[in-house]
């Protein structure tokens, strides 16, 4: 009776990935075209960084995400605490979410 539950579930485990990625590909071709959305989104976070963040909140950002040093690593490149580095890009961040919450 166990080798018929094993056989069951490996065939409906098999049926529920065949349904996921059918799930996926009608996604792909039924889902909205958002690029306009993500264009404006992008212009705006370039706007906003030069706007509204303290130089060292953009560079520090420019370090971490642009570039993709860790936190330590922009810390030891600045001369600071990594603590420093994490609260400032924290900062930075939040600056950044506030002004492009209703970019959309």
């Amino acid at each position: 009776m166990g080798a018929i539950r094993s056989d069951t579930g490996e065939r409906d485990a098999g049926r529920g990935k065949e349904f996921l990625a059918d799930l996926a590909a009608w996604n792909r071709s039924h889902g909205e075209d958002n690029s306009e959305q993500l264009q404006r989104l992008r212009r705006n976070l370039r706007r906003a960084r030069q706007a509204e963040l303290t130089a060292r909140q953009a560079e520090m950002l420019h370090l971490y995400y642009d570039l993709g040093l860790t936190m330590t690593q922009v810390a030891r490149e600045l001369g600071v605490n990594k603590s420093s580095v994490s609260r400032t890009i924290a900062r930075g961040r939040e600056r950044l979410r506030r002004c492009l919450q209703y970019s959309f």
